[in-house]
């Protein structure tokens, strides 16, 4: 019996008073590059609806995933637990320990209806990991699966795992619309009472499908853009990363998640509800732009100025973009940039909604809401911590490493061959100028910060091979 419940009887007296409580989206795109947006710069991408949403909202510039690939970042979300926590108590973030006390737990103790809709992928017993054994009321095509095997009814399954398929439809229903469609009609249905919605798009992961019509579209426009320069990659010696995106389908996918928001907050504002429902919208870890030696496989997109993605503990793979619609609390069309990573949505939305919190079960999470509010000094001296010991050279190119962050400086240590990088990504977004010879003291200083919580972590510094 998980522990919240054991406070069930003071809660019944809480929630008692739950009418006029804000309602919650969590809207997460996955795979998405932090400049995959119009308003972060791309050229290529349309996402107007996004942009309004920031318009009504705060953008924050310095946000990070836990870790750079799905399965460890989504643990982080949903638990506000530090992945390398979970593996220091025998834990497998893809195999959540049903232990574990979810956000969706957490807001269901307190009465709130809850929905998850898409990519679940952090557990293989349905009776025990999946979306509705861990706090969610419903679970529309959320599995084990990390991708569907085609975005195209009837999503036929990745690898023999279980998603999409699951879904009813009809041929030529597109997954990005059909979850939609389910999350719309869990909305129109809960209108009169407070909800938690967590609709996690397949889109933008591979296979890279977008809708004909808009493909052709995209297209056109990107020849008609003329990329020039001596090549489409970038060289570095785990492989290579792409310089442009130009890649049509992949921008066809994104509108249709652009145009999936858009949907949401039409039918929030049909109802009523749009100025009484938190909406967060992010990514798990940065855009699919990399690829190992020899490994020419197609790749989505490219998050430049930022250097590498997927997988690397770059800013290309860790720094994602993120929305806060905090209706009559933020400031419309502001930016914030302290710093947060992803366990910090779970205690923050407990504070935004003025629940108590149980820091024991969000261990590692820390709330930005005052910072959301106007705390500029949110942050400044914390330090963010990251761990890999799964790198994919020959895949995505990225090496098992640690990483520190404090203010504006990021430490990395490569364990491969015991190399350290020092950066200041204030100025230096793009991490090509290393500073680690220039300033030995600060080099050590968060040298041993680092390897003091890698300690109290109990993780080691592995090793790879170019098999990985």
């Amino acid at each position: 019996m998980k522990k919240f419940l054991l406070t069930s009887a003071c809660l019944l007296i809480f929630t008692s008073a739950m009418l006029g409580r804000l309602n919650v989206i969590f809207f997460l795109v996955d795979d998405l590059g932090y400049h995959d947006l119009s308003l972060t710069g791309s050229t290529v991408y349309e996402t107007p609806r996004i942009d309004e949403l920031a318009g009504d909202g705060t953008f924050l510039t310095q946000a990070h995933a836990a870790f750079p690939r799905c399965v460890p970042s989504r643990y982080a979300m949903m638990t506000g637990v530090h992945p390398s926590r979970a593996e220091s108590v025998g834990e497998r973030p893809g195999d959540m320990d049903p232990n574990r006390v979810t956000i969706a737990e957490a807001l269901k103790a307190h009465g709130y209806a809850t929905f998850f809709a898409g990519k679940w992928h952090i557990g293989k017993k349905p009776d025990v990991n999946f979306p509705d054994a861990q706090g969610f009321d419903d679970n529309i095509g959320g599995g084990t699966a990390g991708a569907p095997g085609s975005y195209w009814y009837p999503y036929p399954p990745e690898k023999k795992l279980t998603g999409p398929e699951t879904l009813d439809g009809n041929n030529g229903d597109y997954l990005t619309d059909a979850l939609t469609d389910k999350t719309v009609e869990f909305i129109n249905g809960h209108v009169d009472e407070p909800f938690f919605v967590f609709l996690s798009h397949y889109a933008v992961h591979t296979p890279i499908q977008g809708k004909p019509e808009k493909t052709k579209r995209y297209q056109e426009k990107i020849d008609g853009l003329g990329f020039e320069g001596d090549s489409f990659f970038v060289k570095e010696w785990t492989g290579r990363e792409r310089r442009y995106q130009d890649n049509a389908e992949y921008a066809s996918m994104i509108e249709s998640v652009d145009e999936s928001l858009g949907r949401i907050i039409d039918s929030l504002k049909e109802n009523g509800i749009y100025d009484e429902t938190i909406i967060i919208l992010t990514s798990d870890h940065g855009g699919l732009s990399n690829s190992g030696v020899d490994n020419n496989r197609p790749l989505a997109t490219s998050n430049y100025p930022l250097r590498a993605g997927k997988g690397h503990m770059y800013e290309g793979g860790l720094r994602v973009p993120v929305i806060v619609h905090w209706p009559g609390k933020v400031t419309p069309g502001t930016r914030v940039d302290f710093s947060i990573t992803g366990m910090d949505y779970y205690p923050t939305i407990l504070e935004m909604l003025g629940l108590p919190q149980q820091p024991e079960d969000h261990i590692d999470g820390v709330s930005f809401a005052t910072g959301l509010l106007g705390n500029e000094s949110l942050n400044k001296e914390r330090s963010l911590f990251w761990y890999s010991d799964i790198g994919r050279l020959k895949s995505t190119g990225d090496r098992n490493a640690a990483v520190i962050r404090k203010g504006n400086y990021k430490l990395m240590e490569f364990f491969q061959d015991g190399k350290i990088e020092l950066y200041d990504v204030s100025v230096d977004t793009g991490e090509q100028n290393d500073l680690s010879m220039k300033f030995p003291e600060l080099c050590n200083s968060l040298l041993d910060e680092l390897r003091d919580w890698k300690k109290q972590m109990k993780v080691k510094d592995r090793a790879q091979t170019w098999g990985n």
